[in-house]
């Protein structure tokens, strides 16, 4: 009965962080979308803005110069020049 304990815990273990993982992608992906909605994002544009902010590492996780290369590639992608671009920087390099 001991022997049979482990095999269970370890399978239950993989499968809470199999879960865990997926809620994480969840996340992300209602993230990106809610910002390209509320950047009124369409088409090409938007598919692009998608792209890179999933493939883009948490914010939490990434460094301030990872984090700047990663907001300053979508303000280029988005081809925001002046007042738009300095915005969407602020706000992008703030987001935590």
């Amino acid at each position: 009965m001991k022997m049979l304990r482990v095999p269970l815990l370890l399978m239950g273990l993989v499968l809470c962080s199999h879960s865990f993982a997926d809620t994480a992608q969840q996340n992300k992906m209602t993230t990106c979308n809610a910002d390209a909605s509320a950047k009124a994002l369409k088409g090409d544009e938007r598919k692009a803005f998608m792209s890179n902010c999933l493939k883009a590492a948490p914010a939490a996780a990434t460094t301030p110069q990872e984090r700047m290369k990663n907001c300053n590639a979508t303000a280029t992608t988005q081809a925001l020049k002046g007042d738009a671009r300095k915005t969407f920087m602020s706000d992008c390099l703030k987001k935590k």
